[in-house]
């Protein structure tokens, strides 16, 4: 049996994928927001893992679902 430590990747060993840090834009009301990664590339997220959230909010998303909160960055 394989084990991730095995895989050799920082990638999702199912699809590839990897989770991405996003920042909320904007909240809707259906449970998906629109979320800006680092680049500015925006994308829907599926919120239903991480409950509400408030533009501005810090978020690693996997496959289009919000998987976490990020904690706030702290001003040094």
């Amino acid at each position: 049996m394989s084990t991730a430590t095995d895989c050799g990747s920082d990638h999702c060993i199912t699809c590839s994928d990897e989770g991405v840090p996003m920042r909320v834009l904007e909240a809707q009301l259906d449970g998906i927001a629109v979320c800006a990664d680092s680049e500015g590339a925006r994308s829907e997220v599926l919120m239903d893992l991480v409950g509400a959230v408030e533009p501005g909010a810090a978020v690693l998303v996997h496959a289009g679902v919000a998987l976490t909160l990020l904690e706030p960055e702290v001003p040094a």
